[in-house]
């Protein structure tokens, strides 16, 4: 559901190259004992850098003076899984019709260390979502039939195109994170019986639990481990024209406490169970459903998504329910907003530095990659943009904004790394910051006003200073004390 606002060298060459720079590995960090410096990546509106690396910068004695933002590594938040985007059938679909050359190419640009962006979280769909060519289930019987012991039960179209992409992500991101979740259940567990609206029905709590289990395993099974899951996408929305189900607070209760959390504890699972994966508008939903204390006692955390409301209710929450995580899992950019003009500012402040200020471990964007038709799809969404656009008639990809977005952070922020404070305190620039497990400091700034704004960050090893253009992100690394 869209939000309504806005080739490669060989790895010996690369390897090289990046030595006779004086750096000590493939993503051009410097090593600890190199004159001190900080490293910077630029994206600007106008497209002039797009994540262009930029001339390093030296470090001054002492604190700026004045208006400075203030990296103190020393206050530690949450520890970060991961960026990314969803594999989601459309997405599959695209990056399966390429050549295998290109695929890989494409492939290891999203999910390999740098020059790629590093993507190390991803979600899929259980069964069909609007960016599918057919909707399904994996249990699907002709109207009026039921099978309640899911002996029809079949991971089948996984197996076609998304697990194949995933695997392939994993063998070049070992690291990577992957988050599922239902569009439906099947048909005949609902009051429709259909894919298409209803709730699902009493009885079929417990067969939609153990067709939540066996997705788990199978996958697993496949190469595919799940990290995360959701019960229900969007579970207060019911499409028109594409698979979705209603479930209230009472009913997400009963089913994680009565039904999912159990059926995962007795089949050795390690999937972690994430509430309310739907928009900021609505922060009372996970509310309810984390009050009920059996229910609690299995969900790990509250998913978000932008499509209403501020990103502020991902703090709301997290202030009630501090041991509780905190992830954004879906926003969709497209053709209702200028990409440049709009879409980027936007998703730099919202998803990519909100987000994250508001304690998300992990950010994902919704499709990975559509085609120039901004499909396949049908029925929901008809002008949604992916994070590339792949010509489904010659292949080429196209990065868009939310790419650079992404990149800004997944290529340098890594898994374990733990946001730290950095405040904001010049006018129209906002930012945040990371330190890595290696020491490693990163800062994130964005200018938001229409005028180039000078810049100073003041860090324990002294400040620097930088003139940042109007509409642009830089991404600042530097070496710091583990």
């Amino acid at each position: 559901m869209p939000h309504p606002g806005p080739t490669l060298k060989s790895l010996g060459g690369m390897l090289a190259t990046l030595a006779l720079a004086g750096c000590s590995s493939a993503d051009g960090l410097r090593p600890a004992d190199a004159s001190p410096r900080v490293q910077m990546w630029l994206t600007t509106q106008d497209r002039t850098a797009l994540l262009a690396e930029q001339p390093a910068l030296k470090w001054a004695v002492g604190q700026a003076p004045g208006a400075a933002i203030a990296v103190d590594p020393s206050q530690r938040y949450q520890e970060m899984v991961g960026f990314g985007a969803s594999v989601t059938d459309a997405s599959a679909y695209l990056i399966q019709k390429m050549t295998p050359d290109a695929r890989k190419a494409l492939l290891t640009d999203l999910f390999g260390p740098a020059p790629g962006i590093g993507i190390g979280f991803t979600r899929v769909t259980i069964g069909a979502s609007d960016f599918s060519r057919t909707h399904y289930s994996y249990d699907d019987m002709p109207k009026g039939q039921t099978d309640p012991e899911l002996r029809h039960f079949s991971i089948a179209p996984a197996k076609a195109e998304v697990l194949p992409t995933v695997r392939a992500a994993l063998a070049i991101n070992p690291e990577l994170k992957i988050m599922a979740s239902p569009w439906s259940a099947p048909g005949w567990m609902k009051s429709t019986d259909s894919l298409i609206k209803g709730t699902l029905r009493e009885e079929a709590y417990a067969p939609f639990a153990t067709y939540l289990t066996r997705t788990v395993q199978d996958f697993t099974a496949e190469g595919v481990p799940v990290h995360y899951l959701s019960i229900q996408n969007e579970p207060d929305f019911e499409p028109e024209n594409y698979p979705g189900m209603r479930l209230s607070p009472a009913q997400r209760a009963e089913i994680i406490g009565d039904h999912v959390g159990p059926q995962f504890k007795a089949a050795g699972l390690k999937t972690e169970i994430l509430e309310w994966d739907h928009n900021w508008d609505k922060p009372e939903q996970p509310l309810g459903v984390l009050a009920d204390a059996e229910a609690a006692s299995h969900i790990s955390g509250v998913a978000w998504h932008c499509y209403g409301g501020d990103v502020s209710a991902q703090s709301i929450v997290r202030e009630k329910h501090p041991d509780r995580d905190v992830f954004f899992t879906e926003c969709s950019s497209g053709e209702w907003s200028a990409a440049w003009p709009d879409a980027w500012p936007w998703t730099m402040r919202n998803l990519i530095i909100g987000a994250t200020r508001h304690w998300a471990r992990g950010v994902l964007l919704w499709n990975l990659a559509l085609d120039e038709k901004f499909g396949p799809h049908l029925g929901g969404c008809g002008d949604c943009r992916g994070v590339v656009t792949i010509d489904s008639k010659t292949g080429a990809v196209t990065r868009n904004p939310e790419y650079y977005a992404l990149g800004h952070l997944s290529r340098f922020v890594r898994p374990g790394a733990r946001r730290i404070a950095s405040t904001s305190p010049v006018a129209a620039v906002e930012s945040v910051a990371f330190v890595n497990p290696d020491g490693s400091q990163v800062l994130l700034a964005f200018n938001a006003g229409k005028d180039a704004a000078d810049v100073a960050v003041n860090a324990p090893a002294g400040h620097f200073r930088y003139r940042l253009p109007a509409n642009a992100a830089v991404t600042f690394r530097w070496r710091g004390e583990r």
